[in-house]
Formats: structure tokens, sequence, C-alpha cells
């Protein structure tokens, strides 16, 4: 053990340096704070339920009511408790509380990646710092992308993983790569895992290519097939995550419309539209943010001070300065790119950018080639509806590339990959300087050619446009604020110049970065610098370079007392007064937000909106054919909304509105029409008295019986028990009837049972369900349990246990190989 420690001692050193970065970063952490991320709070809302019933049952239920009428909680929240990495986290956490532990995991993942490139651990460790502290990654953090920022951590170490089985790690590679890859699973952010299998796949491709090259095919075949068992491993460790969620994606807007369309929406069958898919694209020249990060002016809002020239502006027509400040950091954005908004830019830092420009003329190592070409296809890729030659084939013909949004967020991987071509860089300095023809020129061309560009705009920033394609629109709508033309273009000319003071002071910035890193660079090939030094400096460089461009979004003031975060939405008067209704399950409509994008009103009750990327595609197509323009009352009543909570136009209080044309948890109807068309049931559903007719898809006539749907005056139907996956109802029907339950169609899991036998669920009124009753008096119970997650479930445990196994058979092979290894003795 002693000499284990000594053989390790730098290793070991350096992470405990990661400690104590994760330790500073996050000092309020440490003071019992916690970090109000605003994706966050809305995730609170939509498991609010879940975690009541998980508390009260000691298990998870399978679904929510909380949220669009109701959809499975194991989109929203699941513990997966079979699958091995979901006790992983939770270990870390218990000592590094998050969202420290993500950082933790950044530095962790991004040293394995650099040791198994076989650089030296100091420079290592710096490679770890330039992954971990880009600006995204931590953006990512602020903003509530938690599991997006813990998909990005595992990506290095992924990485790594495979380029261990290329050279030739039969155990620990594919070990490994199952190891992460399914932690990265577990995530649960699938289309960063995308992204990465996007870039992986480059790799494999460079790979085969050497191999036919070097004539080791018999080799490649063996490492690709080590790491296709990893990746099946990993797979079926999260089962119970990825089964049933592929299963209901094929019901979302992420699958096929139902309806059909007949213009020319961008639709590509299934899939999301593409308008929307391509929302946020990251504008061409806005990569000039890799280099200057207040290139595009920041973040949208909340970055002008008090010496600003708006505030001058304001105080100047008679603001109070602090009103002054709040309107200019509330309405005057300093962005000015095409995103709708944006939390930062991406910035992988000035000298780092600068290095790996320069790696690309040094570096002799294959890896180089697969970093240029997976950097470039997705920072094109990043792009979307601006350069949509490469993204539209993507789109329509790449397997699944349709199924995600922001396609901006592709650019996490050169996030990592920028920084290993610039480490590589330095190490080919290291280890090969003097066998490198011209190395001078190139280190001084590249270094003054990056400078050239920083001080370009340092002193010329109005070289970009600082103009929005709607800056007009904006001035519009600043004259309508003011009212006042001249003093509006005055405003509007007073934050093109904040946008241009940024754009400078940043370029500077970057200026005297490069210029610095640079200098040290050549110090060392002029021999005024050893390695270590020159190392230790370029690592304060980029530290304290990335370090301070965080810090401007995510700071210990985002962060807030605990007690604030464990009641995150508060409650409000309206709140109370709805409760004061007992009754087991009424719905709430909340006006008062905009209501499918917000989960505040699911905090305290069963919600018809909510906020989740994955809707169900019937409830979608309901909102967008009987709620956009006038809201179908009729609908309303169906899906039980009792309540209406909206805004006093005379005073903005909240006021509750009181629906009594609720039709209740179930109701037997008089008749049931059968339509032939998902249009026609739609259609239907803006005609007919839903309490006295079910739409019911042709489709489903052969789960009905010969008698016919009848109704007498005396039938009843009552809910008696809720529990969000198991309600229970007891009935009287003289005759045999028809009842529509105010409950969401999903005939994935849920079953329904009459008198304990089961009975086929019907599709009414295009969302709900129906069952045909007897005659009589009969319970009906439904009960969601899905046969997806059943078996999955065990799937995961199985290949839990696999990995296990996996993992101590490589320590086995390495602990063995590691003391047969001959010591070889050193002369003096």
């Amino acid at each position: 053990m002693k000499n284990w420690f000594k053989e390790n001692s730098t290793h070991l050193t350096i992470i405990g340096i990661f400690l104590l970065l994760v330790v500073f970063y996050f000092t309020p952490v440490w003071q019992g704070k916690t970090l109000l991320q605003s994706d966050v709070m809305q995730a609170r809302g939509s498991q609010k339920e879940i975690f009541d019933y998980r508390e009260k049952d000691g298990k998870t239920p399978l679904w929510t009511n909380s949220m669009f009428g109701g959809m499975p909680t194991y989109q929203i929240w699941y513990d997966h408790a079979n699958n091995i990495t979901s006790h992983i986290g939770p270990a870390i956490r218990a000592v590094f509380p998050p969202p420290s532990d993500v950082l933790l995991l950044f530095l962790l993942g991004g040293y394995f990646l650099f040791s198994v490139l076989k650089i030296r651990p100091w420079l290592a460790a710096l490679g770890a710092v330039a992954i971990a502290f880009s600006s995204y990654n931590l953006i990512y953090v602020e903003a509530g992308h938690i599991n997006k920022a813990y998909a990005i951590a595992y990506m290095a170490p992924i990485i790594g993983a495979v380029i261990l089985c290329y050279r030739g790690s039969k155990f620990w590679g594919p070990a490994l790569l199952a190891l992460f890859l399914a932690l990265e699973i577990r995530a649960n952010h699938i289309q960063m895992t995308y992204y990465l299998f996007l870039a992986l796949l480059v790799l494999v491709g460079f790979e085969l290519y050497y191999a036919i090259k070097d004539k080791k095919v018999k080799e490649f075949v063996q490492a690709t097939g080590l790491q296709l068992i990893g990746v099946v491993i990993a797979v079926l460790i999260n089962a119970s995550v990825l089964f049933p969620t592929y299963e209901y994606s094929k019901e979302t807007i992420r699958g096929k419309a139902n309806i059909s369309k007949t213009d020319e929406s961008g639709k590509s069958g299934s899939g999301l539209e593409k308008e929307y898919a391509y929302a946020w694209s990251q504008g061409i020249g806005e990569n000039l943010t890799f280099l200057i990060p207040n290139a595009y002016g920041g973040r949208s809002t909340g970055v002008l001070d008090e010496n600003s020239n708006v505030v001058k502006a304001l105080t100047k027509v008679g603001a109070p300065q602090g009103e002054a400040l709040q309107l200019a950091r509330s309405y005057f954005p300093t962005y000015w790119g095409e995103k709708s908004f944006t939390s930062g830019p991406w910035y992988f830092g000035a000298g780092i950018v600068f290095l790996a420009i320069l790696g690309l003329f040094i570096v002799n190592n294959r890896l180089k080639w697969w970093i240029v070409a997976a950097t470039l296809l997705t920072i094109l890729l990043s792009f979307g509806r601006h350069f949509p030659l490469i993204s539209d084939l993507f789109f329509d013909y790449f397997p699944m590339y349709n199924k995600f949004r922001a396609v901006e967020s592709i650019l996490v991987i050169p996030s990592v990959l920028i920084p290993m071509l610039a480490v590589m860089a330095v190490n080919e300095l290291l280890v090969r300087g003097t066998q490198i023809p011209n190395l001078d020129k190139k280190v001084l061309y590249t270094g003054g050619a990056v400078a050239a560009v920083c001080l370009l705009f340092a002193l010329m920033p109005s070289m970009l446009d600082l103009r929005t394609s709607e800056h007009q629109q904006y001035v519009g709508a600043l004259q309508q604020m003011v009212q006042d033309q001249n003093m509006a273009n005055e405003l509007a000319n007073a934050l093109l110049k904040d946008r241009a003071s940024l754009v400078s002071k940043d370029a500077w910035r970057s200026f005297f970065i490069v210029a610095l890193t640079l200098g040290l660079v050549w110090f060392f090939l002029k021999k005024k610098l050893n390695a270590t030094v020159l190392i230790a400096a370029l690592a304060v460089i980029t530290l304290v370079d990335l370090w301070t461009v965080d810090k401007r979004y995510l700071n210990n003031e985002s962060f807030v007392d605990k007690s604030t975060y464990d009641r995150p939405i508060p409650e409000r008067e309206v709140d109370q007064l709805i409760h004061m209704d007992k009754d087991l399950s009424y719905r709430v409509f909340d006006l008062t937000t905009s209501p499918f994008q917000d989960a505040s009103a699911s905090y305290f009750h069963k919600s018809i909106g909510g906020y989740h990327a994955a809707k169900l595609m019937r409830f979608q197509e309901v909102l967008e054919q009987q709620f956009n323009n006038n809201i179908n009352e009729d609908v309303l009543d169906m899906l039980n909304v009792r309540y209406v909570i909206t805004k006093d136009p005379s005073n903005k209080s909240d006021k509750i509105q009181r629906r009594s044309s609720a039709l209740g948890n179930a109701w037997f109807v008089e008749s049931v029409n059968f339509v032939n068309s998902n249009n026609a049931e739609m259609e239907a559903l803006g005609t007919i008295d839903p309490k006295k007719v079910a739409i019911v898809n042709e489709g489903f006539k052969n789960k009905f019986s010969d008698k016919g749907v009848t109704k007498s005056a005396n039938a009843e139907i009552t809910l008696t028990s809720y529990h969000p996956d198991t309600l229970k109802y007891e009935y009287t029907s003289p005759a045999e009837g028809f009842a529509v339950f105010s409950e969401i169609y999903y005939d994935k899991g849920w079953k329904a049972y009459i008198d304990g036998e089961e009975a086929p669920i019907i599709r009414a009124d295009y969302l709900l369900r129906g069952l045909q009753l007897p005659g009589g008096n009969h319970k009906v119970e439904f009960v969601f349990a899905p046969d997806s997650m059943r078996i999955s479930n065990i799937i995961s445990l199985i290949a839990s246990i696999v990995l296990v196994i996996g993992l101590a058979f490589a320590a086995w092979m390495g602990y063995k190989q590691h003391k047969n290894k001959p010591v070889v003795k050193q002369n003096n």
C-alpha cells in the first residue's frame, strides 16, 4: 500500500487540487446554500405529486396527474433502483452536494481522458481544467439543465475508454466503456448521448481507415467488438430508462403526428418540426465567442451596469439611478445574435483556442484528424437554419436526428475536442519540439494571427453589425414605451455603444491572454523556461481566464438559502382557496403564466398545464386545434377542469373562476358516434356535447359488444379511491352503458378491470379513456403497470451484475499484469 501511494502521489495531489477547486468555486454550497435554477424549479413543480406519494407509499408511482392531464412519471423522475449507476451519483453527492459534484465529474473525467492519451499528469490536469470550465458547462448548471451537464461530464471518460480499446486494452477498455456509458445514459439526456455517438462514429471511421492502411483489420475488429459488448451492457443496464422512453416517445411530439396536415409545415413524418428544432441555432459569426466571450454581447439581459451608456441615457431624461439600472438590465438586451435569448456564450478560452489552432500545424497524432473532422461537422450542424445544407441532410435522413431541438447544443462536442487538441499541441512542444520543422514560424504566425483577430475587434468593434435582424422592430417597441421617437433612437444608439464596449473590452482581454500564452511558448522554445514552469503558467492562465468568465454566469449570487429551495414556488391565496375543495381529482387551468410552459400550478394542483419537452402528441394536438384562437369550453369540461386561475385586469391580482360545467371524474354518455379518422375525431370535439355523446374511432368498434350503448337516467359512476397509477370507481347502471373517464388515454401500460376481470380500454373524445360497462352494480379499477417497466427492470438488474463482474475481472487481470511486470533497475 505504501508503494501504491508513492507510485500515485502525483495523481493524488492533482485530485486533491481538483477537490479544492470545486470547494472554492462552489463556496455557498458549503455554507448550506442551494443553487436556485429555473429549470430545476420547474422540475420541482412537475415532481411534487411523485415525491408526495413516494414518501407516503415507499415506492415511486408510475403515473402522475399533475401535468397535461396525466403522463408517465419515468419521463419526469424515477429512481431506477435496479440500475447500479443509480447508486453511484447519490454516493458522490453525499460528499459533494449538487451542483459541486458536476464540476468534480468534469475534472476527473477530463483527467482520465488525458491520462489515456499518455499526457504527463500536470499537463493532463491543465486539459481537465480547460474541459471542465468551458463556459457552457457552468451555464447549463446555472440554468438548471443538470441532467445535460451530467451527460456532458461523462463524454471525456467515454472517449478515453474508446481510445483504450483501440490501443489494445482488452479488459479495462470495454469494462470502463460500459461503466462510463451506463452513467452517461443514466443521466437521461439522450440528445447529448446522441451527439457523442456522432463524434465517436467519426472516430470509428478513422480507426477503420488506419486499420486497413496498416493491415491491422483483425485488431480493429477485435477492439470494436469489445466496445460493442461494453455498449450492449451499458444499454441493458439502462433498460428501464431507455425502453419505456422509446415506447413513450412514439406517442409524443417527437413521434408521428396523428392529424394529417395539408400545409407545408416542415413536418418530416415523425420527429419535431424543423422550425421548432432549429429555433436555437448557432449564428455563423457567433463562433467568434470561442475566442472572445462577449463578442456577441454575452447573455441576453442582466449585463449592463450603472456606468453603461443606456443607464446614462435614461438618467439624462430623468429616470432615477436605481430604476434606470433595472430598466437597462431588463429591457435592453446586450446579446445581438439571432437566438430568441441566450444565457451566455460558448467560450473555450483564448489561450486554448490559440493552442488548438497551433495543434493543427504541429500535432503528429492520427487522433488530430478525427478531432478536426468531428469538430467541423458538429460546428456545421450547430448552425441549423443558418446553414441548412448540412443540417437538413441530417434532419431529413440521419436516424433520430430530427427528435432533438436546440441544435446549438451540439457544440458540447467541440468544447471537449478543442481542449484535447490544445493539450496535444503543448505535449508536442514538450516531447518532440526540436523535431518539428519551422516550429518558430508556426508558433509565431499562429499566435500573431489569433492575437491580430483579437486586436482588430478591440480597436474596431463596430466592424461587427451589433444589430439583430429585428433591430428596427425593437426601436419601434422602444418608441411605444417612451412615446418619443428621438428618445427611442437615442436609447437604441446607447445600447449599440454598450454592445461595442462589451466586444472591445473582451477582445482586449483575449488579446492579452493570447499574447501571454504566445510569450510563454516562445520563451520555452528559446529555452528561457523549463517544461514545469510552462505547464504551471499555462494552467494558471487557463484557470483564471475560464474561471472569471464562468463567474459572470454562475456565481455566489446564484445561490439562495435552503429554505427558499425547499419551498420553491410560493403558495398563493388562490391555491389555498382551491385546496378547500376536498374532491379527489378535479383539475386546474392556470392562465396567470404560460400554462403549457410552466409547471408552477403542478406543484399544488392536478393541472392540464405543465413544463416538459415531450408532451403526448394527442394532448399537443388538442392544444393546437382547440385552444389556439378560443379555448373550447367543452374540452375543459371533459378534462374535468373545475377551476381556472386568471388575472383580474383591474388590479392584476389572481382570481378564481369555478366551473360548474366540469364533467367530473367519469360519466355515462347517451350515445357513441363512430368516426373514421383522427381528423374527424378532432373536428367532432368542436360540435358535440361531451356530456351526452362520445366520439370513438371506428378502429375500436370491435371492442364493443353487440348490445349497443344506452344510458339510464339512474346510471351513476363515482371515483372512490385515487392514487396516481391506481384509480378505483363504483357504478350502478340498470343497463349496459358507455362511460367516459376524464383520464388521458395511453395504451402502453394502463389496464382496466371490472370486478377483477380485465376489460378493453377504448379511446374516447380523441384523448380520454372509455369503457363499455355491463348493467348492475360493479367496481372498476384502472392500473398503470407497463410491461416495459417490469421487464426492463429485470434486464437492468442482470446487466448491472454483469458490469460488476466485468470490472472485478478487469481489476484482477490488471493486478496480475502489474504483479508479473518485471522490475527495471535504474543505474545511478
